[in-house]
């Protein structure tokens, strides 16, 4: 008997595609639907649907199943749609594992019966909030140019009163950067249970450069510092920060759940609205289109050549600078697509946020290494038993 192919993998799968009813300024899927042809519909159709769920379940070796709806604005589906898709999970779902409905939303279409359907279902809901009100509606905006502030905080509230616990997801600018105490301070009154901090950065096409809306590496990283500090005096085993939550996994020598500080990628592939494949979410173009799932099984596609060497590329093309770095284990060289700098020796791929990464990093060190030691002393010892 052939023995199962162990996979770990994190599928983005797009159900409305780069649909969304928010055109917030820093987006980078809304420009995803130049890639179809114009007219196209933006949903996925029930065969798409019912073959993604049955080849997702076939592909997965670990006994909890997990199903990240994302986009765009996922919730442009519907809920019959998604109706449609726990029918599928249960169909096609084998005796013995565990399904997980994970989904990422703006929050401005949550309503009643969102929440109920949600709540019923035990999804895992993330929810985009940039900070209080005149840090979140400098960059998230409605279609005709309007915060989005209230209607998402209404959205939020209303997950909440139905018994979730909004995991919040907030874009670090070149702005709210400059605020650590306000923007976590307001995260903590909003209950949150679960923060993650996404450093913005978006390249402008010239070397090295950057939008105006790009965090600065520095504020980022004093920003984490900042947050940190709070956390650790009066928030810790209450709120997780995910950035925390990683540096704190070198402790116990566990692998970095999230793909940005894994030695290698590739793991966090995305399904569009007709099954096309592609290797990461900040990789949807034709150069990184790996195949449609009509055409091959996502367990192949995983498995392939291509997604491979996507993969194995975060590893091998580190600098020297990155390879000598004294946080290298915490960081990995973060995400490929941020490699637009030069090392201080005029290597190219260093991580545009290495800076504040390296401070940070080294700000937590000494609790990491506390960590470490107390849970190492608190292990038997394998000659006295």
């Amino acid at each position: 008997m052939t023995e199962m192919k162990s996979r770990e993998f994190q599928i983005f799968v797009k159900p409305a595609g780069p649909q969304c009813n928010l055109a917030c300024d820093y987006c980078y899927y809304l420009g995803k639907s130049a890639l179809y042809d114009a007219g196209t519909k933006f949903r996925m159709p029930e065969e798409v649907l019912e073959a993604y769920i049955r080849q997702h379940i076939e592909a997965t070796t670990d006994p909890v199943i997990t199903f990240s709806w994302h986009g765009g604005e996922p919730l442009l589906a519907g809920i019959d749609f998604y109706r449609k898709a726990l029918a599928w999970q249960h169909k096609y779902c084998p005796p013995g594992k565990k399904i997980i409905n994970g989904m990422q939303t703006n929050g401005t279409l949550i309503n009643e019966d969102w929440c109920r359907f949600l709540a019923e279902h035990n999804f895992v809901v993330g929810v985009s909030i940039d900070g209080p009100e005149a840090l979140h509606n400098l960059f998230r905006k409605s279609a005709n140019g309007q915060g989005t502030f209230a209607r998402v905080l209404k959205g939020y509230d209303l997950l909440v009163m139905h018994g979730l616990d909004p995991e919040i997801l907030c874009v670090l600018n070149h702005v709210n950067a400059k605020y650590p105490h306000e923007v976590y301070g307001f995260f903590k009154h909003l209950g949150a249970g679960f923060i993650t901090f996404i450093p913005l950065v978006e390249p402008t096409g010239a070397a090295g450069g950057v939008s105006e809306r790009t965090v600065n590496p520095m504020d980022f990283g004093r920003f984490m510092c900042t947050v940190f500090d709070e956390w650790l005096a009066n928030d810790i085993g209450r709120l997780k920060v995910q950035l925390f939550e990683e540096a704190l996994r070198t402790a116990f020598r566990q692998d970095h759940t999230l793909c940005i500080f894994k030695r290698e990628c590739g793991g966090v592939p995305v399904v569009e609205r007709n099954g096309d494949f592609y290797s990461c979410d900040h990789f949807v173009d034709t150069a990184h289109r790996v195949g449609n799932i009509a055409d091959q099984s996502i367990a192949k596609m995983l498995d392939s050549e291509k997604q491979r060497l996507f993969g194995e590329a975060k590893r091998s093309t580190l600098p020297s600078y990155c390879l000598q770095c004294e946080v290298l284990d915490m960081c990995n060289g973060e995400c490929p697509k941020n490699r637009i700098s030069m090392t201080p020796q005029g290597e190219a791929g260093l991580n545009y946020l290495c800076a504040g990464y390296r401070l940070f990093f080294n700000h937590c060190r000494p609790f990491v290494e506390a960590v470490s030691k107390t849970y190492k002393g608190s292990r038997p010892n394998p000659e006295t038993g």
